[in-house]
C-alpha cells in the first residue's frame, strides 16, 4: 500500500476490537499472501500471533504481535482443494447442515479462509480471541495501519524433504529408461534415413 493512500474497505471492520489490546511494546508484521501456500502461511502466522518466534515465550501469557496479512484474495492451495475441500457447519434446525466449497469460500470472502486456517492451528483456551484481534486480514494490499511502524515478515524458505534410496533407484532406473528408448528412436529413424539414401542411390 502507498503511503498516503486512503483505506477504501470497511474501517469498521478493520479497527474492530483493536482497542481492547495493549500495543505497547508489539511490533507490526505485514505478510503477504501472494502467491503462498495456505497452510504454510497459516502455521507461520499462528508462530508470530502466539509470540513463539520470541526467547520470551510463555505459554500462558499472551505475548503475541500484530499480524497485518495482504493480498488474501491471492493464495494458492496445492493438489485439489480449490474443489475437494469444504466448510461445514449446521444452523441447529434440523437437517440444516451447511456446506461451502472453498472456491465458493475465496469468491465470496477469502479474508475468511486464512482466518479459519489459523485459528484451528491456536491452542483452543482463553487467550485464542485476544489472538484472533491481533489477526488483521485483508483481500487486496490496501490497509489502514500505514501510520504504524510496520516490519514485513519474510518467509523461510521451504525444506525440500530428500527422497528414499528406494525411491531415488527407482527414479534413476525410470530416467535411463527414458533415454534408452530416445536413443533406440533416434537410432531407428538414423537407420530409416540411411536405407532411403541407398534405394535412392540404386
Amino acid at each position: 500500500m502507498k503511503m498516503g493512500q486512503p483505506f477504501s474497505g470497511n474501517m469498521k471492520k478493520a479497527l474492530a476490537g483493536i482497542r481492547r489490546i495493549n500495543l505497547e511494546g508489539l511490533r507490526w508484521r505485514v505478510f503477504d499472501a501472494k502467491g503462498q501456500v495456505l497452510g504454510r502461511l497459516a502455521s507461520q502466522i499462528a508462530t508470530v500471533v502466539q509470540g513463539k518466534d520470541k526467547p520470551t515465550y510463555t505459554p500462558n501469557l499472551e505475548e503475541g504481535d500484530m499480524c497485518i496479512v495482504l493480498n488474501a484474495k491471492d493464495i494458492c492451495v496445492t493438489g485439489r482443494k480449490l474443489t475437494d475441500k469444504f466448510y461445514r457447519w449446521h444452523t441447529g434446525y434440523i437437517g440444516h447442515l451447511k456446506e461451502r466449497s472453498l472456491k465458493d469460500q475465496m469468491a465470496k470472502d477469502p479474508t475468511e479462509v486464512i482466518r479459519k486456517a489459523v485459528l484451528r492451528m491456536l491452542p483452543r483456551n482463553k487467550l485464542r480471541d485476544d489472538r484472533d484481534r491481533k489477526l488483521r486480514i485483508f483481500a487486496d494490499d490496501e490497509h489502514p495501519f500505514s501510520d504504524r511502524p510496520l516490519e514485513p515478515y519474510v518467509m523461510p524458505p521451504r525444506q525440500v524433504r530428500e527422497l528414499r534410496p528406494r525411491t531415488r533407484r527407482a527414479m534413476i532406473r525410470a530416467e535411463k529408461k527414458a533415454e534408452q528408448q530416445q536413443q533406440g528412436t533416434n537410432n531407428t529413424s538414423k537407420r530409416k534415413k540411411n536405407k532411403d539414401v541407398e534405394e535412392v542411390s540404386s
